[in-house]
């Protein structure tokens, strides 16, 4: 039982690894942030792979799963950065995500900043969606309609668009 398991997580996250990690990434301040944030995300999903009751197929279930786990982590940090005292006048460089990226494209660059600026709910959508996930399945993740979706998306494009030629 538990070699099946371990086949079918192996599996799974052969074919998922790279589109949960841009999830996670999408969540995450900076590449270090999406590298714990994605094997928080594997855990989670190796501890409840067992329950999987294949109700939708499996790359959808972890999608959620992603989700699930990005949202909970964003909450924390979140509610962690309200404890501490910014000091404004201090400021720390760090070598940022769009220097280590290199070859990409200022229009790429600037999509992912748009991105990370989007609430919760419109950075999963747009997560999903960029992974090429049909509506419906969006909709089995998210737990919203497939028009609701279709509707979000569009609205969505247009944000990242406007904020896109702002950066240009």
């Amino acid at each position: 039982m538990r070699k099946e398991r371990e086949t079918i997580f192996l599996n799974a996250l052969e074919e998922n690894q790279e589109k949960l990690f841009r999830i996670c990434s999408i969540y995450s301040k900076d590449h270090e942030d999406a590298k714990d944030l994605f094997q928080e995300v594997l855990v989670h999903v190796w501890r409840s792979i067992a329950t999987f009751k294949g109700n939708s197929s499996l790359s959808t279930w972890m999608f959620r799963i992603a989700l699930n786990v990005c949202l909970r982590f964003k909450s924390k940090h979140t509610k962690n950065q309200n404890r501490f005292i910014r000091l404004d006048s201090m400021t720390i460089e760090n070598l940022s995500s769009e220097e280590r990226i290199g070859g990409e494209n200022e229009k790429l660059i600037s999509l992912r900043k748009c991105v990370k600026k989007l609430n919760e709910g419109d950075k999963a959508i747009v997560a999903l969606y960029l992974e090429g996930l049909a509506y419906r399945e969006i909709s089995s993740i998210l737990g919203l309609s497939e028009n609701n979706i279709a509707v979000k998306v569009k609205r969505i494009k247009s944000k990242l668009l406007n904020c896109i030629n702002e950066i240009l």
